[in-house]
């Protein structure tokens, strides 16, 4: 059946013009595309690529900042060779712009057949970034590795910051049009997946950190509903400060201003989103540097990007994406049916540990307040808010000063009041109602690229971002793929793990598969797996002694924890 596909394919693209007769062709709902065959970064897998199809309407002009609407048709064969476009943004950590264009809702599919009875599970991977920055594109997210396990993946862009989560409270932009984005990814998979040998009831969601906590809204969002069987959701959350907006109505109000400071000032909606939808999207971009610095300094730690997911007005008419908050949606009734699987890494802040040492710490240590996470601080009293920060700094520190010289307990803190609690904080309660898996990456090799970057400070380890590594190669970076080498059996036991989810919706299904065997997750036994340098460990109870710090935090704000 494989072999009758293929030659479907060749005789459909040699009946074409010449130039695609070395292309495959594939027929979706819109059109069709002609692929290319290729060889992963070993040379000894054969897969096929499409990449750069739309799956929304250019979202511009009055469809700017509002909820994508499905692809037009086009005539005759597309040339799916490329990556489209890359959308709007910022990158603060790097300092760079990237303008790419706002016609930019395009994804990739990497699969090992084009047989449409194979009938492959799907894994559709949301790519990080902040909510302000990055793309699907191979650059960074190539296959290779993933697609030699015999599954499909689809790798996509959404809109970013500004033009993907600007909020005015409104029915015409009540936000998450970003998030939405990835529900029409999601219904293009079910509609088209099986034209490249895919199984559309057999799709896995995959994201790592505003990927990750993406995928975690998706499980509990009404608009992703019957569109993904599984769920993996790596260093992310919802709860994560980085992962919502604060008065996000007035933002949109602030970003005016910026852009035109000597105007009057704007202060009707309706007036706004006209303004805003007339702004060339370069100047949307090129204001963002200034609209994080009118943030205070704590949510560099905390939160980079100035627009990001919110919790919308039920307007009773359009579909919303959430309109609870998301502690409230983990109920039996609000969570979707699906199975999960959530993880973070070793040592997630080191990614930014360069800032820290030279910009954070030194404001920390001047003002102790800001250890206390903003959706805490926003929600008590002064005098409560210095004593929580108080009681931060002694677990942290203990009878240490804050200083650069405490590197090694600043990342601590920094990563379990960032990304680890919220985690487990937001998976503890999910797993009280679906099937659930945990895991904690905390291999270390050379190809950890951002955690590397503690080494000179005697602090090496798995940082946020360094699993991506191991689940994808990375083009540009191109780092070393030796099949004898500890880090490529790294890469087949995390790709083996998320392949077998997939599959099975068990990590392990086979002890021999990865090695252990792999326990459910209950509140009970707690388990979960720690991919160390060693091999894969089962443990229980992971972080067990911060976790309850900082559910004391949480108890002592009066915070549901």
């Amino acid at each position: 059946m494989r072999a009758t596909g293929i030659i479907i394919s060749f005789v459909i693209c040699c009946t074409l013009p010449s130039i695609f007769c070395d292309d495959y062709i594939v027929q979706v709902k819109q059109g069709q595309l002609s692929g290319l065959k290729e060889k992963d970064v070993t040379g000894e897998f054969d897969f096929f690529s499409f990449r750069g199809i739309p799956y929304a309407k250019p979202p511009v002009g009055e469809l700017r900042f509002k909820a994508p609407q499905e692809a037009d048709s086009w005539d005759g064969v597309r040339d799916a060779s490329k990556h489209g476009n890359v959308c709007p943004q910022f990158n603060p950590i790097s300092a760079q712009y990237n303008y790419g264009s706002e016609d930019c809702l395009f994804l990739n599919v990497y699969t090992p057949t084009l047989n449409t009875s194979e009938s492959l599970p799907v894994v559709a991977y949301f790519h990080g970034g902040a909510y302000l920055f990055g793309d699907g594109n191979d650059n960074l997210y190539a296959a290779d590795f993933l697609v030699t396990k015999n599954v499909i993946l689809v790798t996509s862009n959404y809109r970013l910051e500004t033009l993907g989560f600007l909020s005015l409270g409104t029915e015409d932009v009540p936000g998450n049009a970003g998030l939405k984005d990835q529900v029409q990814v999601l219904k293009w998979v079910q509609e088209n997946i099986s034209k490249f040998g895919g199984n559309p009831k057999e799709v896995t969601i995959l994201g790592g950190t505003a990927g990750g906590s993406s995928v975690a809204y998706h499980t509990i969002s009404p608009l992703s509903k019957g569109l993904f069987k599984r769920a993996i959701s790596m260093s992310g959350a919802p709860s994560c400060d980085w992962a919502y907006s604060f008065e996000a109505e007035k933002r949109g109000f602030q970003l005016a201003k910026l852009l035109q400071p000597s105007e009057p000032e704007i202060k009707d909606t309706t007036e706004l989103l006209k303004f805003l939808q007339s702004v060339p999207y370069e100047q949307l971009v090129n204001v963002q540097p200034r609209l994080l610095a009118s943030e205070q300094v704590r949510n560099v730690l905390f939160k980079m990007e100035y627009f990001s997911p919110v919790i919308e007005k039920d307007f009773g008419k359009n579909e919303n994406f959430i309109t609870k908050d998301p502690f409230e949606s983990l109920t039996k009734e609000d969570v979707n049916d699906v199975e999960v699987m959530f993880s973070y890494n070793g040592q997630e802040s080191l990614l930014l540990i360069d800032l820290y040492n030279a910009l954070l710490i030194p404001q920390y240590y001047t003002y102790n307040e800001m250890f206390v996470p903003d959706k805490i601080a926003h929600n008590v009293l002064p005098k409560v808010n210095l004593q929580l920060a108080d009681k931060i700094v002694k677990y942290y520190f203990g009878d240490k000063q804050v200083s650069t010289e405490n590197l090694a307990e600043f990342i601590n803190y920094a990563s379990f009041a960032s990304i680890n609690y919220d985690v487990q904080r937001f998976f503890r309660k999910i797993s009280e109602f679906v099937k659930s898996y945990f895991f904690k990456f905390s291999y270390f090799s050379s190809r950890n690229v951002y955690g590397a970057g503690g080494e000179k400070y005697g602090l090496g380890g798995t940082s946020h971002f360094d699993e991506v590594f191991y689940l994808f190669h990375s083009k540009d970076i191109n780092l070393p793929v030796d099949k004898t080498s500890k880090e490529y059996e790294m890469i087949q036991a995390i790709t083996t793990t998320v392949a077998n989810f997939a599959k099975y919706g068990n990590p392990s299904p086979a002890e021999s598969s990865i090695g252990v065997s792999w326990p459910e997750y209950n509140l009970d036994s707690k388990y979960y797996v720690d991919f160390t340098n060693d091999a894969l460990v089962v443990g229980q109870d992971l972080d067990g002694k911060d976790i309850t710090f900082w559910e004391s935090i949480f108890k002592d704000a009066g915070i549901k924890w």
